[in-house]
């Protein structure tokens, strides 16, 4: 395993003492990690085989009805609405951490997508798309007339 460190200039400047007084608390790390889950509520994998790109995403309770997937060259968009349904009248609501409301998720690869082989599942709250690159006819050698 490799070791990174990062280069400090202010560390012969500034001791110890008064970098931890600069640095972020737990409390605004937390903070910023919740806000960093909320943003990215779609979780993906992306794989490369030799044929094109699967992705895997992971989007519980969702029905398939509600996922949108949008093709375009070789960008692909993730679209989807996630509604939960209300509290009973007769329960009061003490915690509501479950999201709500519209996601989407836009990537780009490095090849073409061929839209009209590509396909999409959804099982166990999992979509996978199966994402063929698109193939040329190779290039084209002109006789001169």
């Amino acid at each position: 395993m490799t070791r990174v460190s990062i280069y400090d200039p202010f560390a012969d400047v500034f001791p110890a003492l008064f970098r931890s007084v600069l640095a972020p608390s737990s409390a605004e790390r937390a903070v910023s990690a919740a806000a960093a889950e909320a943003a990215a509520p779609m979780r993906l994998d992306v794989a490369e085989t030799a044929q094109g790109y699967v992705v895997r995403a992971d989007l519980p309770g969702v029905p398939k009805d509600a996922i949108q997937i949008d093709i375009d060259g070789n960008r692909v968009t993730l679209r989807t609405r996630v509604q939960r349904e209300p509290a009973k009248t007769d329960e009061r609501v003490l915690r509501s951490e479950r999201h709500t409301g519209d996601y989407a998720r836009s990537f780009a690869f490095s090849e073409e997508i061929d839209d009209s082989r590509a396909t999409a599942k959804v099982e166990q709250g999992v979509l996978e798309l199966v994402l063929p690159k698109k193939t040329g006819a190779g290039p084209t050698r002109l006789t001169v007339q």
